[in-house]
């Protein structure tokens, strides 16, 4: 398999680690975009050393199309405002049977296959930052005519940036209001903890500490316990103790509430946008 990775940027170095970790490119090649020769350059030495024990060919490239041409699977990762210029230089270079798979934030199916020769395959992905470290979340939608073998094939080639759940393309607004934005609620939180840790006399430092690892290390178990949010919660919650007194204050503050809202806020803004895309020319 030759997979083309198309922008080499801090997301699509995340994917290219979790590419050269699938079994699906044992043996095969990645070609690597980047406008910037060295940046793509830079991209394939970062996982050199993973490709060469299992196979794997890792090219650099500033030219798009020698990049795509003989490419099973392409993947966008630009910026959105960038993916419309890269899809007219790739031209006719893209395979009639090749995958487009694209993680360029709030373009659908729809817009990516107007864009591309007729009978191409797309696949929208959002993932989200923690996928740098392989701990993200990636959540996946099939265009038109995409079977669930190719979608498979998606989550394992993204199996190395965290968790990867497939979902109809109308549900992507409410990923990108919840995962794909969540991160910067929770670095918020983890803000307000710390200031407030250090209000109380802690240095700043052992503050940020604690605050990051108590957010990291509830979700870790939270995620691994399978339970309800809500018991757990009650679990930490002794009847007249501390904890029950802080989430008092909570609910008077309607943090809950602002959450929700939050995410709302975010999905219906990526519908905005959505919307606002130009129809090719």
């Amino acid at each position: 398999m030759r997979v083309a990775l198309l922008g080499s940027g801090v997301m699509g170095t995340a994917v290219l680690a979790s590419l050269v970790a699938a079994d699906d490119l044992r043996d095969g090649a990645v070609a690597v975009l980047d406008l910037r020769l060295e940046s793509a350059r830079s991209a394939a030495a970062s996982v050199a050393e993973t490709a060469g024990e299992r196979g794997i060919e890792v090219e650099a490239h500033d030219d798009p199309v020698a990049a795509a041409t003989g490419a099973d699977v392409l993947v966008v990762a630009v910026k959105p405002q960038h993916a419309a210029d890269l899809l007219a230089r790739l031209g006719d270079s893209v395979n009639h049977d090749a995958l487009v798979v694209s993680i360029a934030a709030g373009l659908p199916t729809q817009w990516l296959a107007a864009r591309l020769p007729e009978g191409v395959g797309v696949v929208r992905v959002m993932p989200n930052t923690p996928a740098t470290i392989g701990q993200g979340v990636s959540a996946i939608s099939p265009g038109a005519g995409v079977g669930q073998d190719r979608l498979d094939l998606v989550s394992r080639l993204f199996a190395g940036t965290g968790l990867v759940v497939q979902v109809p393309e109308d549900l992507q607004s409410a990923v990108t209001g919840l995962s794909g934005s969540g991160p910067a609620y929770v670095f918020a939180m983890i803000d307000a903890l710390a200031e407030a840790g250090t209000a109380l006399g802690l240095p700043r430092a052992l503050a940020l500490q604690l605050a990051s690892h108590t957010v990291s290390g509830s979700g870790a178990y939270a995620a691994r316990s399978g339970q309800h949010p809500a018991l757990l919660r009650e679990a930490v919650s002794s009847p007249g103790g501390t904890t029950l007194a802080a989430l008092g204050v909570l609910d008077d503050r309607a943090v809950r509430a602002a959450y929700v809202a939050a995410v709302r806020a975010a999905s219906d803004r990526a519908d905005e946008l959505a919307a606002g895309l130009e129809s090719p020319s």
